[in-house]
């Protein structure tokens, strides 16, 4: 990747919705070549999807928790049971694979917090192999963003 691959990405970061020639104009380059650009970093990977950015509340999912899970035992059978699991979740936005005490770190949303409980109790127990779990709600937010950083600044 180049510097105009890296402005490309972060133009598109900024504004997924952008025509292929406000794109080439933002970056510098005529259309042609900044879609050639565009479809070769779709190719490799390095753009896996356009997303929306949904306000979670007005969705009805206003709830925000982190959920640390730490497994009975580090088995092969056993992550891949838990992984797998996860995945299927639809309340759980990301997993982190972690170090330290907790092993995975879920991202979750829910409505309440009868629906966490529901979710834990349902969802999260009938995995098995879990030995303990450790909450946290989110009550604020000081930064969201889905920008990378410059790759030259620290």
């Amino acid at each position: 990747m180049d510097k105009t691959d890296r402005n490309i990405i972060r133009a598109l970061q900024k504004n997924a919705r952008m025509t292929n020639q406000e794109l080439a104009d933002t970056v510098n380059l005529s259309p042609s070549p900044c879609l050639r650009r565009v479809r070769a970093l779709e190719q490799q990977g390095i753009i896996r999807a356009y997303t929306l950015e949904i306000d979670n509340e007005a969705f009805g999912l206003p709830v925000t928790v982190f959920v640390r899970v730490q497994l009975e035992k580090h088995t092969q059978e056993v992550v891949a049971h838990f992984e797998a699991q996860i995945k299927e979740q639809k309340n759980v936005l990301e997993c982190f694979v972690m170090t330290g005490r907790a092993d995975y770190l879920l991202k979750v949303v829910v409505k309440d917090l009868h629906d966490y409980e529901h979710f834990v109790r349902h969802s999260l127990h009938s995995i098995g192999c879990i030995a303990s779990i450790d909450t946290s709600f989110a009550y604020g937010v000081v930064k969201k963003t889905t920008l990378l950083p410059d790759h030259h600044i620290v």
